[in-house]
């Protein structure tokens, strides 16, 4: 029975392959291949480089809160990109593409930010 689950999802990905073969032009390897090789050789280890320093240098109260306003910014970032590089590329909606994307990201940025801050500053010190 596994022999014929693994063949039908060979036979499955196959086909897919077929069907995407005239859609593979530059544009779509570029997608596929320099994704991961901007991930795996600056974003994967600027990060860890800086996770490490926040690790070393935030005193322990402000540790928490920071890594998370810094996962939180990352995330708006990743998904704020493609909007802030091409911001008509997708097909038009009414009400979606007619606003100012850098200053949404901004604000969001600030909002997580003093959201850091005031946890920080309401948190109770741990006695040691």
């Amino acid at each position: 029975m596994r022999w014929l689950i693994g063949a039908l999802g060979v036979a499955m990905g196959s086909w897919g392959a077929f069907l995407l073969l005239p859609l593979v032009d530059v544009n779509l390897a570029l997608w596929f291949i320099g994704g991961p090789v901007v991930h795996d050789l600056l974003l994967a280890p600027l990060l860890g480089g800086l996770g490490l320093l926040v690790a070393r240098w935030v005193p322990g109260r402000w540790r928490a809160p920071v890594q998370v306003g810094g996962l939180l910014t990352g995330v708006l970032l990743a998904l704020a990109v493609p909007l802030l590089w091409r911001p008509f590329a997708g097909s038009p909606n009414p009400g979606l593409n007619d606003r100012d994307y850098l200053v949404g990201l901004l604000v969001a940025v600030a909002v997580i930010w003093l959201g850091v801050l005031a946890v920080t500053l309401t948190r109770p010190r741990a006695d040691r």
